[in-house]
């Protein structure tokens, strides 16, 4: 067996590291949650866009689109909801997002093109279910 013993000066550096280690982690956290990224979804047109579901003959939902960052709660549109950024890529991204006292969801949009993306989307709305998958395109200006 060994008698190995930390002696004080590597005991004192140890638990340094360990909390700016422990520190780190904790300011690397919330990051992910703060609203900066999702630049894909800047790089899409503005204008007037249809959703079209893919799995229903629902019908076509019209959306003047200003933001791309207006398709993450499509369920959700004028409510103010905390978001947290669980995937932020060039090609696509995907944000869980709570609105008190309204419900919550989690969207994941993937670009094809500046006009075309994959959307899906799920979450409670007022108390409700919901679960879709559309395919958006910009489809000409928005009406003035």
């Amino acid at each position: 067996m060994s008698n190995w013993k930390m002696t004080k000066s590597q005991s004192n550096w140890l638990g340094a590291s360990a909390l700016l280690m422990v520190a780190a982690a904790g300011f690397a956290v919330p990051a992910l949650g703060q609203r900066q990224g999702l630049a894909m979804l800047n790089q899409l047109e503005s204008g007037h866009w249809e959703l079209r579901d893919r799995d229903s003959r629902a019908p076509v939902e019209q959306l003047c689109l200003r933001d791309g960052r207006r398709l993450i709660q499509l369920r959700h549109p004028a409510s103010q909801c905390e978001q947290l950024i669980v995937a932020d890529s060039p090609g696509e991204v995907t944000v869980q997002y709570t609105c008190r006292g309204r419900g919550y969801g989690r969207t994941h949009i993937r670009r094809e093109t500046g006009r075309l993306v994959q959307i899906e989307s799920q979450g409670i709305v007022d108390g409700l279910p919901f679960d879709f998958a559309a395919e958006g395109r910009r489809v000409g200006d928005c009406a003035s």
